[in-house]
């Protein structure tokens, strides 16, 4: 896990503890948001403690929120974690890294029950470039409706994790290669081959190791 995030337009910017930035795409919403913290020995690197910290992370997915049209308690705060650690529990339970516990699915699914954020078309202008332009010459962009409330968020986030771990792309799941990473993606490559959570870290970090290991003769590593 790591000590620090901050985000880009085509993932989440992870910083480690040896300072070493990297992006890392998990390539789905709710992959996003288990970076956020989880449960178990991952309990220590939790981020999601009050609720602005529940804001700012709901502006780190690629949701791209904005975390002042966000409303937020402490009890939405509990509700979160909850169904995150369901999630992260899921997960590692179909990678073989541990087991769910009774109640995960149930958690999932009531906070997928609360009612999600809702979609709108907004006029652009002053350069913002548009998503689509209407017959009349209007251009228009998706947005969400506001004021968002937190248990929206957390709705839309369970039933994406609900879509994909009950469709095809639930076999793409797959865990970083490397031992010491804990990392979760969806493998989007067209082989089906991904191997790292990035090649930036965890993938030159294994190249290194390989290139050591052949030259004091022990081999590689595949």
């Amino acid at each position: 896990m790591t000590d620090g995030t901050s985000d880009d337009a085509n993932g989440i910017t992870l910083v480690p503890r040896d300072g070493q930035a990297y992006r890392f795409d998990p390539g789905a919403l709710f992959l996003d948001f288990m970076l956020s913290g989880g449960p178990g020995p991952i309990a220590r690197w939790e981020s999601l403690n009050t609720p602005d910290d529940l804001r700012s992370w709901f502006s780190r997915t690629r949701l791209r929120l904005e975390p002042a049209d966000i409303r937020a308690s402490p009890a939405d705060v509990g509700e979160a974690r909850r169904m995150r650690d369901a999630l992260w529990r899921l997960v590692h339970e179909r990678l073989g890294r541990g087991s769910a516990e009774p109640g995960d699915l149930e958690a999932v699914n009531h906070a997928a029950s609360h009612p999600s954020l809702v979609p709108r078309m907004q006029a652009t202008g002053g350069g913002v470039e548009p998503a689509a332009v209407t017959e009349a010459g209007q251009a228009v962009r998706a947005t969400w409706a506001t004021p968002i409330e937190a248990a929206q968020v957390t709705s839309y986030i369970a039933r994406d994790a609900i879509d994909l771990l009950t469709g095809p792309w639930a076999e793409r799941i797959r865990k970083c290669g490397a031992d010491d990473c804990m990392l979760v993606f969806i493998d989007m490559s067209r082989p089906g081959k991904r191997r790292w959570c990035s090649m930036e870290r965890c993938g030159n970090r294994s190249k290194v190791r390989a290139l050591r290991a052949r030259k004091s003769g022990g081999g590689s590593e595949g």
